[in-house]
């Protein structure tokens, strides 16, 4: 029953305590909270808007190191109690525990939940039901987990940092679920997950009305730091004006997968979106099934048994090279293996280097030989430059590293050995034996290791926090158009060695130090024959 006017009183008394205590005080406040809480639906959006506040206050040490460590515990357990549908059984189950008395809850309402840059240690989000929820920038250290969660409106994980394994597996999403540029770390998750709406992996800006009063907010979202191996932090914007951007596939980099991510048996009823997102082990979409626009080319992506049901005017619907939709009794394509590009058969996909090596082979011979796949073999090869690595890819390395890396560096000859057009290339080496005219390279976020383009002619390129290492060479290369951020720090690129553009032409209609503005560079610089010194950004000599 509800609470009264004593209970009321009480509440905000325990908010105060939540606020302004310490150690066990506020451990006991935070249990009297949930109580309250559960015992009066009137109160459990209150209750919830207090823990969440407690949550979003920056720790003063490591989180789970301070001396109200305990208190942050508690909070995740006492949100976690009020967010599940037995929320009044087990806020009253914590009450009599601690002594505490709490009265029968009434129907649950649907709960708010902003939780924006807060800090989370080992959250279990598991079985509970949030209505509009803010994830955005936030976190997760440890372990976290949404499994079986119900999200009855949007969804924002956007720019979310999973340091250790999440989970999601069996969650609903009645909305739109916003994943733009979350890092995962370590293993995910999301099987047999329902996406109603908007399923988005891809960039992580949020658009925002010029006259918006979100404007005021946004210097003081501080996402979590970009200490990711081989990448200086690229400046990301957290918000871009709305009209900035014409489609969805502009603006930074998606998603970011470090560790293998399952997508088994989910369900996505809106458009699948994971243009620019990022994986660097499998990617597993199995017996998954898709009902609208999709995006999701990346070559790590299994598809085994997965199934499209969209609309034929559904735009764009891009599959991995490899798969292609065969139209079923049911009007919906079981996506099989694309005999067609046959002898190619996700080789890049396969744990074992020397079959990766073999699959780069078969793509470059299969390009030589079919001017029409030549765009979508560049697109895949610079999808498998763009997975992120796992270790740094400078100093010692163990033979498995050192694989890898040459693998990349066999990745980027490919693309090079083709974009040179017949003729010596301004080191006298002999070009590829093809030149696959007019090819666009999507390498944005990439990890690049003395990576060479001299004499190349590429159409566009999108360089943008691509992470350049070793000695890299543009000299005598020519683009129809390349960028190497949003625009100015933006989403810039970082070279981490030497690199020349002598002579270099980077775009039709603006100079070499126009398209470079903003750029990081660590060691020497050649730009037009000419010195502009270490590390000095062109134009701000």
């Amino acid at each position: 029953m509800p609470v009264g006017d004593a209970g009321v009183e009480a509440f905000r008394t325990t908010v105060r305590q939540v606020a302004e205590a310490t150690g066990e005080q506020r451990e006991a406040a935070l249990r009297r909270l949930a109580a309250l809480g559960a015992a009066d639906p009137a109160l459990r959006q209150g209750a919830v808007d207090a823990i969440c506040a407690f949550l979003r206050t920056p720790p003063a040490e490591p989180a789970g190191a301070s001396a109200d460590a305990g208190a942050w515990r508690e909070a995740l357990r006492a949100l976690g109690g009020l967010l599940r549908p037995s929320a009044s059984a087990s806020a009253s189950a914590s009450a009599s525990a601690s002594g505490e008395g709490a009265g029968a809850g009434g129907a649950a309402p649907e709960i708010v939940v902003d939780l924006s840059g807060a800090t989370l240690v080992d959250a279990d989000f598991g079985g509970c039901e949030l209505a509009e929820a803010r994830f955005a920038d936030a976190r997760f250290l440890g372990a976290a987990s949404f499994a079986d969660a119900r999200f009855t409106g949007e969804a924002v994980f956007a720019r979310a940092l999973f340091a250790g394994e999440a989970r999601f597996d069996g969650a609903r999403f009645a909305s739109d679920a916003v994943f733009g540029r979350a890092r995962f770390r370590g293993p995910a998750s999301f099987e047999r997950v329902g996406f109603d709406g908007m399923a988005w992996f891809g960039r992580g800006e949020e658009e925002i009305w010029e006259d918006d009063p979100t404007w005021e907010m946004v210097e003081d979202v501080h996402p979590a730091a970009w200490d990711e191996p081989n990448e200086d932090d690229p400046d990301w914007p957290v918000a871009v004006l709305m009209g900035d951007y014409q489609g969805w596939s502009e603006g930074g980099d998606g998603a970011r997968f470090v560790g293998p991510v399952s997508f088994r048996q989910a369900r996505f009823a809106g458009p699948a979106w994971f243009f620019k997102a990022r994986f660097g082990a499998d990617a597993a979409f199995t017996d998954a099934r898709f009902g609208g626009p999709v995006h999701l080319d990346q070559p790590a992506v299994d598809l085994a048994g997965a199934r499209w049901g969209g609309a034929a005017d559904d735009e764009p619907v891009c599959w991995p090279l490899g798969w292609t939709p065969e139209p079923g009794p049911d009007g919906a394509g079981a996506l099989v293996p694309d005999r067609s590009v046959a002898p190619y058969a996700r080789q890049l996909a396969d744990p074992d280097p020397d079959v990766r090596r073999a699959g780069l082979a078969i793509l470059g011979a299969l390009g030589d030989a079919r001017p029409e796949l030549r765009q979508r073999v560049v697109d895949t090869v610079c999808g498998y430059l763009r997975g992120p690595l796992p270790f740094p890819v400078t100093g010692d390395l163990n033979p498995g590293q050192a694989g890898e890396v040459e693998l990349r560096r066999g990745a980027q000859r490919l693309l090079a050995e083709r974009l040179r057009p017949v003729g010596p290339t301004p080191d006298g080496a002999e070009p590829g034996l093809r030149h696959w005219a007019g090819m666009s390279l999507s390498l944005c976020g990439a990890t690049l290791i003395d990576f060479d383009l001299s004499g190349c002619h590429v159409g566009y390129a999108d360089f943008m926090a691509a992470q350049f290492h070793g000695v890299t060479r543009f000299d005598a290369s020519s683009f129809e158009g390349a960028v190497f951020g949003l625009g100015g720090p933006d989403g810039r690129a970082s070279f981490h060695g030497d690199v020349t553009f002598a002579g270099a032409r980077l775009d039709r209609w603006r100079g070499a130090r126009d398209v470079l503005g903003g750029v990081v560079f660590h060691a020497g610089v050649v730009l037009d024959d000419a010195e502009a010194g270490d590390g000095t950004p062109p134009g701000q000599e």
